[in-house]
C-alpha cells in the first residue's frame, strides 16, 4: 500500500495483549493499571482474517508485540497462522525474553523468524529494579535460547535513561564486538508513563557517539529502518541508534499498528485511532478502511514540539 506521501507501507505491528509479566517504570505506573477485558481484546481467528486482507494489500512483514506477547496463551498457534499466509516474508517479535528459554525452539518450529529483546541494563539490582521485580538471568537466559533456536539475528533494544543506564553504554556496545547481536540504543519517548517525567531523564543518542568515538559507520541497511547502523572494528554484531526526538525518521516511515483491541494506529505517535473489529467479516469494507487510513497517514510527528501521546506502550505495542 502507498500512502499520501508516496511511502511503501508493508510492516504490520501486532499488539497481541496489554498484559506484561514485568512493571517497567517507564512503561507502567506504579500502583498498576486497569487491564483490558479479555472479550474486548482480539481472538487469533480476528487477527489472522485482519493479516489476510493486509497480505492481499501488500504487507509483507509482522511484528508481534505487547505487552509482552509470551504471556498470552498459545502465542504459537498464532504465529502459525499468519505464516500460512504465502505473502508474509518475515515474521518477528519484541519481548522482554523472559519466557524464552521454554518457547524459543518451538515459536521458530512454528514459522517465527527472529526476535528483538528489550533489555535496558546488564546490571542485575538495576534490572530488578526497573522492571519492578524481574530476573536478569532469565533474560539473559532467553538470549542464549533465541540463539540456539535460531532466532537470529537477535536485536537488543535498550532505552536510554539519563541517571540509570547511561553508565552502561560501552558495556552493552561491547557485547557487539565478540557476539553477532545488534545492540540498538532507543531514545526516551513521550508516550503515556514517560510523559510524567523529568525532561532530565532524556539523553540523545549523540552521547553513544560522543562515548564510543571508535563506531564506524555502516552501509547498505534497510533504508526504512528507523535505525542508523555503526559498528565496531571487526566487531561481528552492530549498535544501532534509534533517535525519534533529536533525528527523526518519519520520510522513511513503512509501519502501521494494530493494537490488542483492534484499533488501527497509522502512526505511533498520534492519538488517531481506526476501530477494525467490526469489519473484520466484512473483506470489502475492511480493505477500502485500510486503503483509505494508510493514504492519510501522516506526514509525521511532532514529538520535538512537546507533543504527548496519551496511550500508554503496553496499550499501543512496542
Amino acid at each position: 500500500m502507498i500512502d499520501g506521501q508516496g511511502r511503501n507501507i508493508n510492516y504490520l505491528r501486532i499488539s497481541v495483549t496489554d498484559r506484561c509479566n514485568l512493571r517497567c517504570k517507564y512503561c507502567m505506573p506504579e500502583k498498576g493499571v486497569e487491564k483490558i477485558a479479555r472479550e474486548d481484546i482480539l481472538s487469533y481467528e480476528e487477527i489472522d482474517k485482519i493479516v489476510g486482507v493486509m497480505a492481499r494489500l501488500g504487507v509483507d512483514k509482522i511484528r508481534l508485540t505487547g505487552g509482552e506477547p509470551l504471556v498470552r496463551p498459545d502465542i504459537v498457534t498464532l504465529v502459525k497462522k499468519i505464516r500460512s499466509h504465502p505473502q508474509i516474508r518475515e515474521i518477528t517479535m519484541t519481548t522482554n525474553g523472559i519466557y524464552l528459554e521454554e518457547m524459543a525452539e518451538d515459536l521458530k518450529k512454528a514459522g517465527l523468524n527472529r526476535v528483538n529483546i528489550s533489555l535496558d541494563t546488564l546490571n542485575p539490582q538495576g534490572y530488578r529494579e526497573m522492571t519492578r521485580g524481574g530476573d536478569l538471568k532469565k533474560a539473559l537466559k532467553g538470549i542464549q535460547a533465541a540463539r540456539q533456536a535460531g532466532l537470529t539475528p537477535i536485536k537488543i533494544n535498550v532505552v536510554l535513561i539519563n541517571g540509570f543506564n547511561d553508565g552502561e553504554i560501552e558495556d552493552f556496545v561491547a557485547m557487539t564486538r565478540d557476539e553477532a547481536v545488534d545492540v540498538r540504543f532507543i531514545e526516551l519517548m513521550p508516550i503515556g508513563e514517560v510523559a510524567n517525567w523529568s525532561k532530565s531523564h532524556f539523553i540523545s543518542n549523540e552521547e553513544v557517539l560522543r562515548r564510543v568515538p571508535g563506531l564506524v559507520p555502516v552501509k547498505g541497511d534497510d533504508p526504512s529502518s528507523p535505525a542508523t547502523y555503526y559498528r565496531l572494528p571487526r566487531g561481528k554484531g552492530k549498535v544501532g541508534l534509534i533517535s525519534p526526538i533529536s533525528c527523526k525518521f518519519c520520510s522513511l516511515c513503512n509501519r502501521i499498528r494494530l493494537t490488542s483491541e483492534g484499533f488501527l494506529k497509522p502512526c505511533l505517535h498520534s492519538d488517531e485511532e481506526i476501530p477494525l473489529r467490526p469489519l473484520v467479516d466484512s473483506p470489502d469494507l475492511l480493505e477500502a478502511t485500510l486503503r483509505r487510513t494508510v493514504f492519510n497517514k501522516p506526514a509525521e510527528h511532532h514529538l520535538e514540539e512537546g507533543k504527548i501521546i496519551s496511550r500508554n506502550m503496553f496499550k499501543i505495542g512496542g
